[in-house]
Formats: structure tokens, sequence, C-alpha cells
């Protein structure tokens, strides 16, 4: 990998203002949060960052990137969408990605859920998370609780508070206003849950959100 390739291009201002957009709701939960950049077939970006709930956060954008993975830091890319052509990503972050991706294959559908019913299980559990939270944030019995169990055919899968933390937390359900509450989310708004055997997936329209089923995230890169 040569520096000279690690270049994004996103010529749409569309695309960049969703890339800008998506890295702006990371750094809200991390300013120093690192972007993942990953080609997912011709002309398709998905970009990953960590939430801070054991869980990460994916979105896809019409792109081109010079090289087939890289890892960069959130705010070097922030500051070159600001400008106009093609966006140099800098050194490479490789090292501070600690956590493996999942597989773009093998996923199988589950159920889907209204996204409302999520909103306000998150909006529960910050209210609880206040009440017997401390310093350090929510406490684990909290994140790790199971708040809803979806099936199909033979499959049930079991999703924790921390996956709907995240998904909120990165406002990837559409509302209007300035907060994402209940009533302002659209009543047939849809969240997809989605699984392999090792991993946990929730699709909503701006973002996914994707965990382990099976504890927390492997330390091999991947």
């Amino acid at each position: 990998m040569t520096f000279d390739q690690r270049v994004l291009s996103v010529p749409d201002p569309a695309e960049r203002e969703n890339l800008a957009t998506f890295l702006n709701r990371a750094q809200r939960l991390d300013p120093a949060v690192v972007v993942r950049m990953r080609r997912r077939g011709e002309g398709l970006v998905a970009a990953w960052v960590t939430t801070g709930f054991e869980a990460l956060a994916t979105r896809t954008i019409g792109a081109e990137l010079g090289v087939d993975d890289v890892t960069v830091g959130a705010e070097t890319v922030l500051a070159a969408l600001a400008l106009p052509g093609p966006i140099d990503l800098g050194y490479s972050l490789d090292s501070a990605w600690r956590g493996a991706l999942p597989p773009t294959s093998g996923f199988g559908h589950i159920d889907d859920l209204p996204a409302r019913t999520l909103v306000e299980l998150a909006e529960r559990g910050a209210d609880l998370a206040k009440e017997h939270g401390s310093s350090h944030g929510p406490p684990a019995s909290l994140l790790d609780q199971t708040v809803i169990t979806v099936s199909a055919d033979r499959e049930q899968v079991q999703i924790p508070m921390r996956v709907v933390f995240a998904l909120t937390a990165m406002d990837f359900i559409p509302h209007s206003g300035e907060r994402t509450e209940p009533t302002r989310i659209p009543p047939g708004e849809l969240v997809r849950v989605r699984a392999s055997k090792t991993w946990l997936r929730l699709d909503a329209r701006y973002g996914s959100v994707v965990r382990r089923r099976a504890g927390t995230l492997t330390l091999t890169p991947q």
C-alpha cells in the first residue's frame, strides 16, 4: 500500500453529506473515533465505526477507494470533506482498529420491527441509565439486558439494549424535529433484523448496527 493510494473519491455532493453526517454522529460518541473503509462492489464503499456500546455502526456510500481496506481518523476525513475534490486519507491507522468486521454475506432475515418500538425502548433505557448509571456510563447489566427476542423458523435472536442504544445514538432512524422521540417517527418505519450464526445486524434507513451474538468483538483483525 502506498501513500498515494489512500485516496477516497466522493464526487456526488449528496454522498459527501451522507458520509459527513455519519462521521459527525460517530464523533459525538467518541471525538477521537477512527473510521474503517472497505470497498464494497463497484462504486461503493462501506464505512465502519465503533460506537462505545460493543457494537459497530456502518453506512455504505457511493464512492471509489484507492485501496481495498484502510483505517483513518474520522477528523481527517471530515476536514477533507469540507473541501472540493478527492479526499487524501493521509496516514493509515490500521493498528487502531482492534475488532473484526462481519462478513458481507451469510445473514438471514429474521423479522422487521417498528422503529418506534426501538426508540421507545431506548428512551426507557436512557431513563434507567440516568437513575442507576455512574460516571462510567450505564451499568453493564442494563446494556446486556435482552429487550426484544425475535424468531424465524427455528432461529431465535435476542437483541440487547446496547444494540438499541447504538442504533439510536447514531441517529439511523428518520424522524422529524431535533430529538428522536417515538411520536416523531413515521408509524410505518421499520428496522430489519438480520442474523448469521455469530452476528446480529439491525438495518435502519440511514445505517446499520452490528454486534457479535456470542460475547464481545474478537481482537483478531479481519
